[in-house]
């Protein structure tokens, strides 16, 4: 086997092969800045209920318009989870629950609510396709769908970069030099809320998050600076997509899980051996002396 047949080959033959990896690119231009900020605000597990939490939303756009209207899953997904982001963050101003406990208690009663909707009017199989995706069956209406997700995502990131920035280190400041920071918030949240969904078509609800957060975990191992951050987070999620669709391809294996286990090898790959991973804790290098 060349090394065309083993890395080019499916993407020229295939178009749905094309389609997934455009989708892939796309996903880890949007997601994996959104998952170096969510890590850097300690909300690494809300961005796991939070992809929980738009399966209600997408089932009831699936019942009601069938699996073929993106738009409406899609508009169903966003409008659940933004539904919950906002109300566990009211209980937890308005009640002694910490915010964690509030979007834990919301994101388990929507993933019951939406397995349930499913369970109702559908079968194991639409269950199987809402929970974990169906990457290699992306169209070019999902594709529209994902770009422009991502295109309004990374032109809202640029304009709020400097705020957001400061809201993730230093809240006190931003609100001192009266800043907005709960607008802010309130748009990140809406940022993440509108990857998920993208992450929805074609990963699931299940594994929505993984190339948000694992390439997110990879760069910060690699480097302390946000910018070069936030690059590492992309070039991984893009290189674990591309990577992962070539495994599934020739191994004959699930293409969304096996995207999420490339990036989890490269998660394993940089806790042993970058500069801040395990390898340079145990031999670490020797002094240079005078």
């Amino acid at each position: 086997m060349t090394a065309y047949d083993l890395f080019l080959a499916p993407f020229a033959d295939f178009g749905f092969m094309r389609r997934a990896l455009v989708a892939c690119l796309c996903l880890g231009l949007g997601s994996g800045p959104i998952g170096v900020f969510l890590m850097l605000r300690r909300m690494s597990l809300m961005g796991d209920a939070m992809s929980h939490a738009v399966l209600p939303g997408a089932a009831i756009g699936y019942l009601v318009a069938g699996s073929q209207s993106l738009t409406a899953m899609g508009l169903g997904g966003l409008i659940a989870g933004l539904s919950v982001a906002l109300l566990s963050g009211a209980v937890s101003r308005m009640t002694v629950l910490r915010e964690d406990a509030s979007f834990a208690s919301f994101y388990l009663a929507s993933l019951a609510l939406g397995v349930l909707i499913v369970s109702l009017r559908g079968s194991n199989i639409d269950l199987l396709h809402v929970l974990f995706g169906t990457i290699l069956a992306i169209d070019a209406p999902a594709l529209y769908q994902i770009g422009a997700i991502t295109s309004l995502t990374l032109v809202i990131l640029a304009a709020i970069y400097r705020p957001l920035v400061a809201e993730c280190f230093d809240p006190g400041f931003l609100r001192a030099v009266g800043g907005r920071g709960p607008v802010y918030h309130v748009l990140f949240l809406l940022l993440v809320v509108l990857n998920l969904v993208a992450s929805f078509q074609a990963l699931g609800t299940l594994m929505a998050v993984g190339l948000m957060m694992l390439p997110a975990a990879v760069a910060q191992l690699w480097s302390r600076s946000l910018p070069v951050m936030m690059l590492i987070a992309t070039v991984s999620a893009a290189t674990s997509g591309y990577l992962g669709l070539i495994a599934s391809y020739h191994l004959e294996l699930a293409s969304g899980p096996t995207i999420i286990m490339t990036a989890a090898l490269f998660y394993a790959f940089s806790i042993l051996f970058a500069p801040s991973g395990i390898a340079r804790r145990l031999f670490p290098r020797p002094h240079l002396k005078g």
